[in-house]
């Protein structure tokens, strides 16, 4: 079996609702992670309640394309 090669260490700070930020390795700032658009509708919640930003998957979906 293979060393492991790296090991992503990330903290994650729900703030309420669907909003949370995120430490990432190599960044100064801290990253938010919230809901937006359809996708709040899709999870109930009140998008006239909430700050837009964006999800997990808008994540993933950058760094698949990059």
């Amino acid at each position: 079996m293979s060393e492991v090669a790296y090991e992503s260490r990330i903290e994650i700070r729900r703030l309420g609702g669907p909003t949370r930020t995120a430490k990432l390795p190599a960044e100064d700032e801290l990253v938010l992670f919230g809901a937006h658009g359809a996708i709040a509708e899709h999870y109930g919640v009140d998008v006239n309640q909430i700050e837009p930003h964006a999800t997990t998957i808008d994540y993933v979906v950058a760094a698949t394309g990059g």
